[in-house]
């Protein structure tokens, strides 16, 4: 995810492989439906689109997304009945939200957003939403890794808490990316194994993991990483890949590629595994690419869900 961004989601139609050589099997497949439960989810923020809530609805739909991200704010200005019942028609379903409480600085921010919490989680519950992610920073200036991790499992325990009350589900996406976890003086939780130590200190039911192929690639994490995992420990996923000739080390995290764009990132192992564990969420592209910010808002939807339409036929 990029840092200052709380959005989460992404979206499309399900596609089976097909093969020349195995009509039978196509047949077979396309009988028993696609082998994947998560599904495409579209986040119009994460591909520099701008839309709010009725607009996301209509990209969504109309370039085959398969969810869209709900926006609370949008939901509770427009009433939630209006875009409850646009989603229906559409055929679509509810992404993960982003959180909007901003647990990584002061008190005093913390505290103002923490008020409006209850108010936002409420909302999301009654448009039938159900997950909600956000982002780890994964270094800190002033905080010691010791002091950031009280601090944090503190605050999102708290947040979960509130969370948990309207049936929503907390994701956390740690930041992998070399460049900003040794930005500061004193790194913080940047890998699968911190993230789980984290929400293990959090101790709630509803807190789970926001898997970003990006960051489990500049992690050097493996599939087997993702497979020690249960579905219901992955609350939303994202799917990216990245430039070619840089090496991991050197990545910077704003500018990463759609997925299958290069082939940097094992997409299909990132996804098998995801499929191996029964992961029945959202999946998003977040590739921050500056020839897709360029592009028109609808024909950035359109390549961003083709994109994710090609990849996802690795694994039908």
């Amino acid at each position: 995810m990029r840092s200052g961004t709380n959005t989460i989601a992404v979206g499309r139609r399900s596609f089976l492989r097909a093969g020349l050589t195995a009509v039978g099997g196509a047949s077979a497949a396309c009988a028993a439906g696609p082998r994947r439960k998560f599904f495409t989810a579209f986040a119009p923020g994460s591909l520099g689109v701008k839309a709010d809530q009725a607009l996301a609805i209509e990209l969504a739909s109309k370039h085959g997304f398969e969810s869209v991200q709900p926006f609370p704010r949008d939901l509770l200005r427009d009433g939630v009945e209006s875009h409850v019942e646009a989603l229906k028609q559409h055929g679509l379903r509810w992404a993960a939200a982003g959180l909007s409480v901003q647990f990584r600085n002061g008190d005093a921010e913390f505290d103002r957003d923490m008020a409006d919490l209850p108010r936002d989680a409420e909302v999301l519950q009654r448009a039938g939403a159900d997950r909600v992610g956000t982002w780890l920073r994964p270094s800190s200036e002033d905080l010691t890794y010791r002091r950031n991790f009280k601090r944090t499992a503190e605050r999102l325990r708290r947040v979960a808490d509130v969370l948990g009350e309207h049936g929503l589900r907390l994701g956390l996406e740690y930041v992998g990316t070399k460049r900003n976890w040794t930005a500061s003086r004193h790194s913080f939780v940047h890998t699968m194994a911190g993230t789980k130590e984290l929400i293990a200190e959090i101790g709630l039911g509803n807190v789970g993991i926001v898997l970003d192929s990006w960051h489990w690639w500049t992690s050097s994490e493996t599939g087997d990483d993702i497979r020690a995992l249960s579905s219901r420990d992955v609350v939303a996923a994202d799917l990216n890949d990245a430039p070619r000739g840089i090496a991991k080390q050197d990545q910077y995290d704003n500018q990463r590629e759609l997925p299958l764009a290069t082939g940097v990132i094992d997409t299909r192992e990132f996804l098998e595994a995801l499929v191996a564990i029964g992961y029945d969420g959202p999946v998003r592209a977040e590739p921050f690419s500056k020839k897709l910010n360029e592009m028109e808002d609808d024909e950035a939807s359109r390549v961003s869900a083709k994109a994710l339409r090609d990849a996802f036929a690795l694994v039908g």
